[in-house]
């Protein structure tokens, strides 16, 4: 979306179609923006043997000739990949018609699905260094993660986050993330050392999730919350990272290239359900440069909160990780990506 928009300022009239995969986010979160989205009938694999995975070749299959009457009716000038899961049909689509193609890698490690359109596309547009394994050299073009435009200058906003919060000023504070639908081992960790973090007399910005929050309610209302605040969601992220000293969170492609922008010390658990592990991987090329800490999900439930507590007495580590990962961060992405876009379109 962040792509979409700035194609509409640079060409106010262009047509934009998003194509997403039925029953995913995409396909409500899309329209609510302003954009038009037709679904394909495709999922991912797997990781046992089920019936959906026999399904899956199937799927595949109708999902490419419906990509291709897409592709007929709407009849674009450039096709753009973002590596979810109708990324696939419609780029084979695309690149069966010829059409000009590229794709947008967002993590360290390349799925399968863009491996293979690697080698057919015209440009991959990558966020990592060395991904000279995954493309062809030629092709691929440094540009980073396109990120939220509001989550760039936080300079100016600690004291209406603190307001927004209800937080109290000069007293440290730790942001926990795990996603909009909550990570179970951050939660549990959380919880389980609830006390500890209030008697260190911290301030604490807990995002659990939908999945989780009732529960973690529950678990913790029987201790003095204090400066605590366990949220379901949090829709201002901007002020959430204003806020913050010390943040935790997975390691997503997304995240981690806002977190490189916002230019704070982070604790990375990456999550161990993602293909090819790559969560880890992503945590893993900043931490091999000192910008970043990183939390294995198995040690976090004995280690995470203690890491945390111990970083935010630590002003020393803490400048040298919020100015390693803050020089990692590329502000220009989006405007990046849709240059690259344009050079198709001409």
């Amino acid at each position: 979306m962040a792509v979409a928009n700035e194609i509409r300022v640079r060409q106010p009239d262009a047509e934009i179609l998003f194509v997403g995969a039925n029953g995913k986010m995409e396909m409500t979160k899309v329209p609510e923006a302003g954009f038009e989205i037709v679904g394909l009938n495709i999922s991912g694999l797997q990781r046992k043997i089920t019936l959906k995975n026999l399904l899956f070749p199937f799927k595949v299959l109708s999902s490419f000739f419906s990509a291709r009457q897409i592709l007929r009716k709407f009849k674009p000038d450039a096709v753009v990949g973002f590596g979810g899961y109708a990324s696939g049909p419609i780029m084979l689509a695309a690149n069966a018609k010829k059409l000009p193609s590229m794709i947008q890698e967002q993590n360290s490690y390349a799925g399968i699905t863009n491996k293979r359109l690697g080698k057919q596309v015209r440009k991959v547009c990558v966020a990592y260094e060395g991904m000279e394994k995954y493309f062809p050299t030629e092709k691929i073009v440094l540009t980073g993660n396109p990120v939220r435009n509001d989550i760039l200058d936080l300079e100016d906003k600690k004291q209406k986050a603190l307001s927004h919060f209800g937080l109290k000023q000069g007293i440290p504070t730790v942001l926990v993330l795990g996603g909009s639908l909550g990570a179970r081992t951050i939660n549990d960790s959380i919880i389980g050392d609830l006390q500890k973090v209030i008697d260190a007399g911290v301030q604490l910005v807990w995002q659990t999730g939908k999945f989780y929050y009732q529960e973690m309610k529950t678990l913790a209302k029987d201790l003095e919350l204090g400066n605590i605040r366990i949220l379901e969601f949090i829709s201002e992220m901007d002020l959430a990272y204003a806020v913050a000293d010390v943040v935790v969170s997975r390691a997503g492609a997304l995240s981690i290239s806002e977190l490189c922008l916002v230019g704070k010390p982070v604790i990375f658990v990456p999550s161990p359900n993602v293909a090819e592990d790559h969560q880890t991987k992503n945590a893993q090329a900043l931490t091999q440069k000192e910008a970043a800490l990183l939390v294995k999900d198995v040690k976090a439930k004995e280690f995470l909160v203690s890491t945390a507590l111990d970083l935010l007495k630590n002003n020393e580590k803490k400048e040298v990780l919020a100015a390693n990962i803050k020089a990692l961060g590329r502000p220009k992405a989006t405007k990046d990506i849709v240059n690259e876009l344009m050079t198709l379109v001409d």
